[in-house]
C-alpha cells in the first residue's frame, strides 16, 4: 500500500489520519512527543481529577461542519467559558464588560455606558488599542483605565512587551465588549468532550490503516522512511534546519497543585494582570470538566522563555522570516508534502479553525483526479 506520512499527532495530524485513513490510505504519524494530542492532551491524575496538562481548552465553533465532524467521536459536557480577573481586590469579569465598569466604576459607570454606547452600539466589540484612540475625554479616561488595569500587567507577562508593541490581532483577540454578556466566547457551538480530549483522539485514530511511533523526532529519522504523501505539522523553522534562523514563540510553565478542598476560586479560569503577580492565570480543573470530587486540581501559569512552546511571537521580524520558509514550504508541494497547523504555519490559531482548514485540506488534495489516480491506496 502507499502510505501517507504525517509528522505531528496534535488535532490537525490527528484530524489529517482520520480523514485519510477512512478512505483506505495507509497513514503513520509520528510524534516526538510521548502522547498523542498535541497541547490538548489531558489525563486523569492520581486523585481522578482530569487535567488540561498544558493549560485550558475549551472548544467553542461557529461551523457546524466542524462540530458534526468532532461529535462523531465524542459527546459534549454543554460549557461556556466564563472568565474572571483579579482586579483591585475584586473578581470581574472578563472580558472587560459593563458588568465589569458597574463593579470597578461604579460612581462613573451609568454616564460611561451611555457614551460606549452612543459611540459604538450595544454588543460591540473594541480592540483597546482603537478604544485608546477616542477623543471623547470620559472615553480616554475609561480606555485608559482599562489598559493598565487589565492588558498591559497581563501583556508584559505574556509576552514581554506592552500591548501597543504587538500585532493588533494579538491584542483584538481580547476585546472590550459593550454588553453584559459575561461569556468569554460567543459561537454558537461550546463545550467540553465528555471523556477528555485524550479519549476523542484516541477514537478518532481507532482504524487498522493508522499506525502512531511516539518518542519519535523526525529529524532524526528524515530520510530514512518512504512516504508518497506528506504533512508536516511541526515547527516550520526546524523541518528547515533554521537556515533562515529561529522563530520566535513564548513558552508556558505550569505548576499544578492538588488542595484538600472542593473549591479554589469562583470561574473555571481567574487572570491576574497585576504586575505584581509572577502568574498570569490560575485554571481550577474540574469546574471545566464539572467533575464531582472532595479534592481540586489547580494549575498556575507563568509564561516566558522556557517550558514548552504555547503561542507564535508575531511581530515584524518572526513575519519577514516566517516568509522565507513559507516560500520554501510552497516549492514542496509539487514533493506532495504539505505544511499545516500552528506550528507548521506559525499561527495564532483557535483548535475548529485548525480542524476547519484540516478538513477543507484534505477534501483538496482527496478530490484531486491525480491523487486518486497516483496515491489512494485502495
Amino acid at each position: 500500500m502507499k502510505q501517507i506520512l504525517i509528522v505531528g499527532a496534535g488535532i490537525t495530524g490527528i484530524t489529517l489520519a482520520e480523514r485519510f485513513a477512512s478512505k483506505g490510505c495507509k497513514v503513520l504519524i509520528l510524534e516526538k512527543r510521548n502522547h498523542i494530542g498535541g497541547n490538548c492532551y489531558d489525563f486523569k491524575n492520581k486523585e481522578g481529577i482530569l487535567i488540561h496538562k498544558y493549560g485550558p481548552h475549551i472548544f467553542h465553533t461557529n461551523y457546524k461542519e466542524v462540530w458534526d465532524y468532532l461529535s462523531k467521536f465524542t459527546e459534549w459536557i454543554p460549557y461556556e467559558h466564563k472568565v474572571l480577573g483579579y482586579i483591585d481586590g475584586k473578581f470581574v469579569p472578563i472580558p472587560f464588560n459593563l458588568n465589569t465598569l458597574y463593579q470597578l466604576l461604579p460612581e462613573r459607570a451609568e454616564k460611561l455606558e451611555k457614551k460606549l454606547i452612543e459611540k459604538f452600539g450595544y454588543g460591540a466589540r473594541v480592540p483597546i488599542l482603537e478604544l485608546m484612540k477616542v477623543k471623547d475625554k470620559e472615553l480616554k479616561f475609561l480606555a485608559n483605565f482599562i489598559y493598565k488595569k487589565v492588558y498591559f500587567g497581563y501583556s508584559k507577562k505574556q509576552w514581554g512587551k506592552s500591548p501597543e508593541k504587538m500585532d493588533p490581532s494579538v491584542t483584538g483577540r481580547v476585546p472590550v465588549v459593550i454588553s453584559r454578556d459575561d461569556r468569554y466566547f460567543h459561537d454558537r457551538y461550546q463545550g467540553i468532550p465528555k471523556e477528555g480530549y485524550t479519549k476523542m483522539f484516541e477514537k478518532m485514530l481507532k482504524n487498522k490503516n493508522i499506525e502512531v511511533k511516539l518518542n519519535t523526532d523526525f529529524q532524526k529519522v528524515k530520510g530514512k522512511i518512504k512516504y508518497d504523501l506528506m504533512f508536516y505539522t511541526g515547527p516550520i523553522d526546524e523541518f528547515f534546519n533554521f537556515k533562515f534562523g529561529k522563530l520566535k514563540y513564548r513558552y508556558l510553565k505550569i505548576k499544578f497543585k492538588t488542595l484538600n478542598k472542593k473549591d479554589y476560586q469562583p470561574s473555571a479560569v481567574v487572570n491576574y494582570p497585576e504586575l505584581k503577580y509572577k502568574f498570569t492565570r490560575i485554571t481550577e480543573f474540574k469546574k471545566l470538566t464539572q467533575q464531582n470530587h472532595n479534592k481540586t486540581t489547580i494549575g498556575i501559569e507563568y509564561p516566558g522563555e522556557e517550558g514548552f512552546i504555547a503561542w507564535p511571537f508575531l511581530d515584524e521580524k518572526n513575519k519577514k522570516t516566517l516568509k522565507k520558509y513559507w516560500n520554501e514550504a510552497e516549492k514542496l508541494k509539487n514533493q506532495n508534502i504539505y505544511f499545516i497547523g500552528r506550528l507548521a504555519e506559525f499561527k495564532y490559531y483557535n483548535m475548529d479553525e485548525v480542524v476547519k482548514k484540516t478538513l477543507n485540506l484534505f477534501s483538496k488534495i482527496f478530490n484531486r483526479k491525480s491523487f486518486l489516480q497516483e496515491i489512494l491506496c485502495q
